[in-house]
Formats: structure tokens, C-alpha cells, sequence
């Protein structure tokens, strides 16, 4: 196999404000080669069998390559976001996890199955959230504002989880702020400023947020999307709300990853345009065949591509890396147990929360009896 090469990461950085971000504009990304067919054979088979021997099962994000979330679904496995992902692998059999996305996922993944071994193909693959957002000057920025409830987004280190009263995805983050809003607490939001503007907008709540962004997301140009919705006038336009306020002011629909799967298969729309990372594209063109998925684009100040929206991040999952971690333990996810025990608090309230709307219990009366702080 051809050696790996290393990406550069450099965007344009939001401003800080004292204590409010750190500089991740130094990360950088190890995508690994494309195999060729008869390798990607290979490597499929040997993944196979050393599921089966290793009683492992697979867990994908949306965002990875599409051999990935292909393989893991013909195993056994799920392809979803973090936290279904996460509460699969618990509920499952299996004794050992192989998590295709980003860190904090893995991370996520452990603290739900603490007694599991959870691997990963490149313990490296991060994210400009998590990155974005380090547990000393988050707490720093909590305590500045004491009489806050901290709610704070999936896409953060397990530290940072267990400084929270609440975590929350992008499918159910409007549920929980507006309980919590209608039964007049504060929020500290972090660290995702974009998803937690629009909540602001969606909810009236008082927030304050720590000042992140998806790197892939906040790319994202409203002036790029309206001259590519003039080319394609009867596309419908799916947004995901990390991306800027001007973007999602253009959105036929806006949510999370499976809220725009939801909605390309519930609109009777044939063309869409989709701002979100573009692994996205994979299943939605899967689920509709007969459908039309085109990248929103994101044309950065000086950039010269138009559809460049993928995390480097996930791109590092591969194959190989894989096969790799199944077959020698490596890329193995470790989170201290007392640490671990403190970061499932938030995540348990946010589950038991989903779990009450979907039996269509009020939102309000399950934050009120879930006791958050």
C-alpha cells in the first residue's frame, strides 16, 4: 500500500474573543490512498472475517468514504450520525466497536459501552469542533457564567461532555433549548456559534455561545448557493444547520443528517442542492435513485473549487486502516473510567429525553423530571 500523505488544514479562522475559541488552523489530516479494485476486494473480504472472528461490529457516519458505509451496513452495522451510532453499538452484541467517523465519536462510543473495546481506523481523525473547543478554556468560559445551564453539541471530547448539564444532537437541540427556554433558564451553548444562532433564532432562548465552527459547514457561501439555485430553479436547497445564517436563510429544509434524509425522500422535488459534507451524498443518491443531488458550494476567499465540502477528518478512514485495527488492536479508543461516568450524565439526559418525544411525551415535562441543573 502506497504511504499516506498529510493535508495541511488551513481556513479562515473566526475572530476571537478572549476565551472564546483556540486555533486550529495548524491541524492537519492524513488521508490515505485509494485502494485499487482488486485491493479493494481484498480488503473487503479481510475485513469480513476478522469481524466475524473478532465478534466486532461496524458503526459509520454519513460523512465516510462510501466503502465504508456500504460494508459496514452488508455486516451488520449501521451508517448514522454520532449518537445512534453510539447507542447501536451499546444495545448490540457484539463485544468490540469499529467506529468509521471522527473521534469524539469513538469517544461517545466508549463511554455508552465502557466494558467494549472500541476501535477506530485512525485515532487522529478529529474535528474542528472538538478541536475548537479545549476543556480548560471551555470550563473557563462556564464559569464566567455561572448561572447558565451548559448544553453543548455531540461534536465535543468527552472532557467537555462531562462539564455539561446537557448534549444534544442537531436532530433534537431545538427540543431541548425551547424546554428549557419555557421554563426560563439561560444557556451557555457550545461550541458550534452557527447551529447555536439558529436555535437562538428558532427558540428566543438567552444564550451565549463559544465562538466554533465546522470547518466544512461554515464554508459554505449564500452567494455561491443563489446563483446556483438560478442554474437549477427547480431544486429544492437542504441544509444543515451548522452552516452560516445567510446559507440557511436560502433552505427548502433545514436539519441534521437524518432530517435531510427524511426530507430528499418526503419531497416530491427531483433535483436538490445539499449543504452538508458531501459523504452525505452517497446515501441520499442510494435512498433515491431517481433523484438529483448536486454539492452546495463553498468557493472560499481564493479557492478555486465550488464542491469541496468534505471533512478531512473523515476522509482518513479507509479500508485498510481498518483491516489494520481489527487485526492488531490499534487505533483502540481509551476514556478514563471516573471521566467517562461524568460525560454519560449529559448524554443519558439527552437519550432519555429523545426517547420520551418519540412516545410523545411534552418536551417541557421531560427536562422538568430529568432534573437538569
Amino acid at each position: 500500500m502506497a504511504s499516506s500523505f498529510v493535508i495541511d488544514v488551513d481556513y479562515e479562522q473566526p475572530v476571537a474573543e478572549a476565551g472564546s475559541a483556540c486555533d486550529t488552523r495548524h491541524a492537519w489530516a492524513r488521508v490515505p490512498p485509494e485502494p485499487s479494485p482488486d485491493e479493494r476486494i481484498a480488503l473487503k473480504e479481510r475485513i469480513r472475517r476478522l469481524l466475524r472472528e473478532r465478534n466486532a461490529v461496524m458503526v459509520s457516519h454519513f460523512y465516510v468514504h462510501p466503502d465504508l458505509q456500504d460494508l459496514a451496513e452488508e455486516t451488520g452495522g449501521i451508517v448514522s450520525d454520532s449518537l445512534e451510532m453510539a447507542r447501536f453499538g451499546r444495545d448490540h452484541a457484539a463485544q468490540t466497536l469499529v467506529v468509521s467517523g471522527v473521534r469524539f465519536m469513538g469517544e461517545t462510543a466508549k463511554i455508552l459501552s465502557p466494558e467494549k473495546r472500541v476501535l477506530m481506523p485512525d485515532l487522529d481523525a478529529n474535528c474542528s469542533l472538538d478541536l475548537g473547543c479545549p476543556v480548560d478554556e471551555f470550563s473557563a468560559f462556564c464559569d464566567q457564567h455561572p448561572d447558565r445551564t451548559v448544553v453543548v453539541y455531540a461534536n465535543t471530547s468527552a472532557a467537555v461532555k462531562a462539564r455539561a448539564d446537557w448534549l444534544v444532537t442537531s436532530s433534537c437541540a431545538l427540543d431541548v433549548v425551547s424546554a428549557l427556554h419555557a421554563q426560563g433558564r439561560k444557556i451557555l451553548w457550545g461550541p458550534d456559534r452557527h447551529l447555536g444562532d439558529y436555535i437562538q433564532r428558532q427558540t428566543g432562548a438567552d444564550m451565549v455561545s463559544w465562538n466554533g465552527v465546522c470547518i466544512v459547514h461554515d464554508e459554505f457561501k449564500a452567494l455561491e448557493l443563489e446563483l446556483l439555485k438560478k442554474a437549477h430553479p427547480a431544486a429544492k436547497v437542504l441544509v444543515h444547520p451548522e452552516s452560516p445564517a445567510d446559507v440557511i436563510a436560502l433552505a427548502d429544509a433545514v436539519g441534521s443528517t437524518s432530517a435531510i434524509l427524511n426530507a430528499a425522500r418526503r419531497m416530491d422535488a427531483k433535483e436538490f442542492i445539499v449543504a452538508t459534507d458531501s459523504g452525505m451524498l452517497h446515501k441520499l443518491r442510494t435512498l433515491n435513485p431517481e433523484k438529483t443531488f448536486i454539492e452546495a458550494p463553498t468557493a472560499g476567499n481564493g479557492g478555486t473549487c465550488k464542491s469541496c465540502a468534505h471533512c478531512p477528518w473523515m476522509a482518513m478512514n479507509g479500508l485498510a486502516e481498518l483491516a489494520n485495527a481489527l487485526e492488531t488492536g490499534a487505533g483502540e479508543i481509551q476514556v478514563d473510567p471516573a471521566l467517562g461516568l461524568q460525560a454519560r450524565v449529559p448524554i443519558d439526559r439527552m437519550l432519555a429525553s429523545t426517547a420520551g418525544l418519540k412516545n410523545g411525551q411534552a418536551p417541557g415535562s421531560l427536562v422538568a423530571g430529568i432534573g437538569a441543573a
